[in-house]
């Protein structure tokens, strides 16, 4: 990344290949991120929730890669809960493909069915789920 896009529209260079900002750090949060685990209460809890919820992200033929991790760890800051699709034809690759998202990005797999996984992470600065206890 070798330059920045500020608030205001104006670009800054990265020093020394680091870049600065929000940007750095989103990067060095998700890198530090460690996946969590739910009780059964509140997996069926969040199962619940996410009934409604349409897909928000697609994994493709690109696969996983950085710009993906970065647009995951905004809508799971935004929305906490959401399904993301992976494509794939091999089983084992899609469960590969949804493993290597929720640790990348520390969230918890809620569910897997068929090419949709349902992904939570609370958000840092204003949770709207409330979890069951226990």
């Amino acid at each position: 990344m070798a330059q920045l896009k500020t608030a205001h529209g104006s670009s800054g260079p990265a020093i020394h290949g680091r870049a600065f900002g929000a940007a750095a750090d989103a990067d060095r949060a998700s890198a530090e991120r460690v996946p969590f685990t739910l009780t059964a209460a509140q997996t069926r809890f969040l199962r619940g929730q996410a009934h409604g919820l349409k897909a928000l992200l697609q994994v493709g033929g690109k696969g996983i890669g950085e710009p993906l991790i970065a647009e995951l760890d905004g809508a799971l800051e935004h929305h906490e809960l959401i399904k993301v699709k992976v494509g794939g034809e091999d089983r084992d690759q899609r469960q590969a493909m949804i493993a290597e998202l929720a640790q990348r990005s520390g969230a918890a797999l809620v569910q897997r069915i068929g090419h949709t996984a349902v992904l939570y992470r609370p958000s840092k600065d204003r949770r709207q789920i409330v979890l069951p206890r226990a």
